[in-house]
Parts: structure tokens; C-alpha cells; sequence
């Protein structure tokens, strides 16, 4: 069976992944799972902002301490990040919505 020839990049990020990413299933699903904590992050840090709440007192709100929403701010959070961004988007009066979309494949030249 012939190999396929890949096409000749110059982009670091096209490089690296597929040094470290490309046939390792494992690696892909902690890449999915850090692009999912960081997107949370921004968002605790958008609806906090938006609503012009310093962390100590989005952190009253919630019953927390003001280094757990620095943490989540930060993408450093250890815990159950979705379900404390539930508690924040209640103390705002915002919902959650959860949508599940194809993966972006990236179409090759032949």
C-alpha cells in the first residue's frame, strides 16, 4: 500500500501538530479537554466584566472565595469548572446552553 506524501508546511502550529498530535488519540482527547477549560475560563471572565463585578464580589455572589474565580479566570481551576460556571450564570441570571458541533476538518490537497 503507498504511503501518501505530505505537503510541505512552514507552519509552526501545522508542524507541531502533527510531530505530537497525529495518531495519538489520547493526546487529541487532552487537547479537546484544555480548549474546553480555557473556553470556560473565558467565559467566567467575559460574564464578570460584562456585569462590572470585581472577583471578590462575583465570589460573594457565589459563596466562593475570591481565589477560586482567579483561578477560573485563569484556566487554573482544579475542580468542577462547568458546574461552578452553572452557579455564576445563575448569580448573573444567565443559562447555560451546550452545543455539540462537528470537528473542523482541515481538507488536504490531493
Amino acid at each position: 500500500m503507498p504511503t501518501r506524501k505530505r505537503k510541505m508546511t512552514s507552519d509552526a502550529v501545522e508542524i507541531l501538530h502533527r510531530r505530537y498530535y497525529d495518531g495519538h488519540p489520547e493526546r487529541l482527547a487532552e487537547l479537546e479537554a484544555a480548549r474546553a477549560s480555557a473556553a470556560i475560563a473565558r467565559t467566567v471572565y467575559e460574564l464578570r466584566t460584562k456585569a462590572r463585578l470585581s472577583q471578590d464580589e462575583l465570589a460573594r455572589r457565589i459563596g466562593v472565595a475570591r481565589a477560586v474565580i482567579a483561578d477560573l479566570e485563569e484556566d487554573d481551576f482544579e475542580g468542577d469548572a462547568l458546574g461552578l460556571l452553572q452557579r455564576i450564570a445563575g448569580a448573573l441570571n444567565k443559562t447555560i446552553e451546550i452545543h455539540v458541533v462537528p470537528r473542523k476538518v482541515k481538507r488536504r490537497a490531493a
